[in-house]
């Protein structure tokens, strides 16, 4: 142990009775702790919430859409599926027929997101399947007539049940309709299922139904607007998305799913950052406490400065015994902060200590993530704070002159 350390500790931890600057000093510790403690339980919070929304969302949703970059459908599907069928990390895809329909069940109409996927391929591209709570995932019935399943929000605003019927009307020939040069395309469906996907804008705005009848609707024959994929691990979409690109090319734009919700990912990630740039405020009026500690520290310690740098010990050695009087400060108060939040955030993960109503919400209490670089991230912030804070007063203490710090002893 070097005499700098030594004598930092000595500063600090003296067996003499407390003094103000002490009391200060602790003030400081328990400032940090609180700061770093409160960061790591909210930043755990937030990644709880983040899972949890890209468990859902992945789970529902591709990991990959391809689409026209121009344009409404694809120009050669069969090219973007010989391209697909080569790439070993895609599990299964699908063509899908997507567009904006009016949907009407009596005097009820709304305008929905409708999408026509191939039956026998839905379930491997899509969760809808494992997300039917009433009915089954039906779309193609015996009587060659049409199914479609909706949303749950959506069913319950049409005031719709299984085995019910709905007009879907589509814009295609809608213009020469309201001209009076044609009709508009009419279809009826009987609906054969209701999903709940977590994620309300789905439920309460799109419906699925078979690609032939999605194809009969908008009138596309042989063309389809996209092609939905799964792959074996979502979280290596991106670099799947720029080899697919690559060979693609600029006719088309492939889409991953954080791409789908890029919006709704931003606003996350500004609320994460501005969280930690709030609860930081905590940890820096903490290090304002340790700036006056150590200030008032050196004016009470002139004369031992003194007689040390009398004694030998340069400036730097007098500098790095203040600094690490912060560090000090700084380190205890971010392994108990560190040890208090990871206590909280263990028994909310095993305890629920923060229960949620679940007639409300889709979880029964705030949901946890621990992870190991949140812990090393506000640690350091804190330690580097603290070592700012004691630098100003350690250069102070370098400054004294020995002949003036002894003169009046």
């Amino acid at each position: 142990m070097s005499f700098e350390h030594f004598i930092a500790r000595r500063y600090l931890f003296s067996k003499r009775k407390a003094r103000f600057i002490s009391i200060i000093s602790l003030i400081s510790v328990v400032g940090i702790t609180v700061g770093v403690a409160a960061l790591i339980i909210v930043l755990s919070v937030f990644n709880g919430f983040n899972s949890l929304v890209t468990d859902i969302l992945v789970g529902f949703d591709p990991h990959l859409r391809v689409e026209p970059a121009i344009g409404a459908t694809l120009d050669d599907h069969e090219f973007v599926r010989s391209v697909i069928e080569t790439d070993e990390r895609i599990e299964a895809y699908s063509p899908i027929i997507g567009g904006r329909v009016m949907i009407i069940v009596g005097n009820i109409n709304r305008i929905i997101n409708i999408r026509g996927m191939d039956p026998e391929k839905i379930a491997d591209v899509s969760g809808v399947k494992e997300s039917i709570v009433l009915g089954s995932l039906e779309l193609m019935l015996p009587d060659d007539s049409d199914g479609i399943v909706l949303g749950i929000g959506l069913a319950d605003r049409l005031n719709v049940m299984i085995e019910d019927t709905v007009t879907v009307i589509s814009p295609q020939g809608m213009e020469s309709a309201l001209l009076r040069f044609g009709q508009p395309i009419l279809r009826r469906y009987l609906v054969t299922g209701i999903y709940e996907s977590m994620n309300q804008d789905y439920d309460a705005n799109y419906a699925f139904v078979s690609i032939q009848s999605a194809s009969r609707l908008y009138n596309l024959r042989e063309q389809i607007s996209g092609v939905e994929i799964r792959l074996h691990n979502f979280r290596i979409s991106d670099s799947v998305k720029n080899d697919l690109q690559k060979r693609l090319g600029d006719d088309y734009r492939v889409n991953t799913w954080y791409d789908l919700h890029r919006d709704l990912y931003s606003v996350m990630e500004i609320e994460r950052w501005a969280a930690y740039i709030i609860l930081s405020l905590i940890i820096a009026v903490a290090t304002f406490n340790i700036l006056g500690s150590l200030t008032m520290s050196v004016i009470e310690k002139t004369r031992d400065i003194g007689v040390l740098k009398a004694m030998g010990a340069t400036k730097r050695e007098v500098v790095r015994i203040f600094l690490f009087e912060g560090i000090i400060v700084g380190l205890i108060g971010s392994i108990l902060g560190s040890v208090i939040g990871y206590i909280v955030c263990y028994l909310q993960i095993h305890y629920h200590l923060f229960p949620l109503d679940p007639t409300v919400y889709i979880i029964p209490a705030l949901p946890v993530e621990i992870r190991l670089l949140d812990f090393f991230a506000v640690g350091g912030a804190a330690l580097l704070l603290s070592s700012l804070a004691a630098l100003y007063p350690a250069k102070r203490a370098s400054e004294v002159l020995p002949a003036q710090a002894v003169r009046w002893e």
